[in-house]
């Protein structure tokens, strides 16, 4: 017996195809497999694959791809575990953490037991026993004006832990009424005065908009600091490349989204370590 069609409102994404540049960034993005590129657009090919939570949004450096609610297939986890399987454990893995970011519980049971139900060995120890991590510990402190221990030390402008934006709580006591800096990962790598330049006198996240999985919970963060911690201002720095559109994209989302609004200021830095484009958006 075939499996029995079970349509649901539900919410999807969409993709504007005039908006689409064929990058095919979105699709990489997809672990889930429901985009193709299809005569150099992005399109959905199978809305049982699309499990709504956007992981390709904030990939599109074009901003061609949003979220929609309408009457479709239900997700189908079954389907997309048996897609992945094939494709290696990083990939079965991604989806996996990218449900439990997202606190799609349900999902991911049924994920975590179609592995079993196949005799699929890979570890899961920290998806299905998650703990907390030291590393991860909130932590503000203070930098005096001249911090290097000798004359060849470069002083460092950090007052804060953690910095990557997954790990970090919006209502931090060091958000508050802040100036954030949000910095996508190469940045610090590519401009030699990354911290007096640009990091002096804010609070920090960073983020990978190409490679890092749960982005739509990085345009919820992002809005809780705008509302719920007041800050003041926020530079988005990114590289030149495409992939980095991306970290842009989901700030402009968020500060749609909020309630607030707040000056944004946009850097470009090239890859060679220049400074291309600094204005206010």
């Amino acid at each position: 017996m075939g499996k029995i069609s079970t349509q649901m409102k539900r919410k999807i994404i969409t993709i504007d195809e005039n908006l689409c540049n064929g990058c095919g960034a979105c699709v990489e993005g997809c672990h889930e497999g429901a985009l193709q590129l299809i005569d150099g657009k992005a399109r959905i090919i199978n809305e049982t694959f699309c499990d709504g939570l956007g992981a390709c949004i904030g990939e599109c450096p074009a901003g061609a791809i949003r979220f929609e609610e309408k009457e479709t297939e239900a997700y189908d986890e079954y389907a997309v575990m048996e897609k992945l399987s094939s494709k290696g454990e990083k990939t079965v893995r991604a989806h996996l953490l990218h449900l439990k970011a997202h606190n799609e519980t349900a999902y991911l049971k049924q994920g975590l037991q179609y592995l079993k139900t196949h005799n699929i060995n890979i570890d899961m120890t920290d998806i299905e026993n998650p703990c907390g991590c030291p590393g991860s510990r909130a932590m503000s402190f203070e930098r005096p004006e001249n911090s290097a221990t000798d004359a060849t030390e470069t002083a460092s402008q950090l007052t804060q832990w953690p910095v990557q934006l997954h790990l970090l709580n919006p209502q931090a006591a060091y958000f508050k009424d802040a100036d954030v800096l949000l910095a996508a990962d190469c940045v610090a790598y590519a401009f030699g005065d990354f911290h007096s330049r640009f990091l002096r006198r804010h609070a920090l996240a960073i983020a990978c908009p190409k490679l890092d999985s749960a982005k739509e919970q990085y345009v919820e963060k992002i809005t809780a600091m705008i509302d719920l911690s007041n800050i003041n201002t926020l530079s988005v720095i990114i590289m030149e490349v495409p992939c980095c559109g991306g970290l842009l994209q989901l700030a402009r989302q968020a500060v749609a989204k909020a309630s607030r609004k707040i000056p944004v200021k946009k850097i470009v830095i090239g890859i060679r370590g220049n400074i291309l484009t600094e204005e206010w958006i």
